[in-house]
């Protein structure tokens, strides 16, 4: 975790400039996304300014079909092969069991 400095300067980590590609002297980009800023890398092929509608729809389905192919290969009996269940894990701190 980064913390900004009274100058208002924040550090990015060096893995995450690794990463992305960020070297000393890089223009990054802060941008408002609702409740969060998205930090932008000199590398990233992001358009200027806002995205126009169609593609922010195109973008939205790309992502549900994504979603949905994860959703899709998920196993529900994933819990009775690693020996335990979420409802145990409740229970297992509650010094009052049923």
């Amino acid at each position: 975790m980064s913390k900004v400095t009274s100058k208002l300067q924040v550090t990015v980590p060096k893995a995450i400039a690794r990463e992305y590609g960020i070297s000393p002297g890089d223009d990054i980009h802060f941008e408002p996304s609702g409740e969060v800023i998205r930090v932008v890398p000199p590398s990233a092929d992001v358009p200027a300014g806002p995205l126009e509608m169609e593609k922010r729809l195109a973008l939205f389905d790309a992502a549900s079909t994504r979603q949905r192919a994860r959703q899709s290969v998920a196993s529900p009996e994933r819990s009775a092969t690693r020996g335990w269940t979420r409802e145990e894990l409740y229970r297992r701190g509650d010094p009052h069991p049923d």
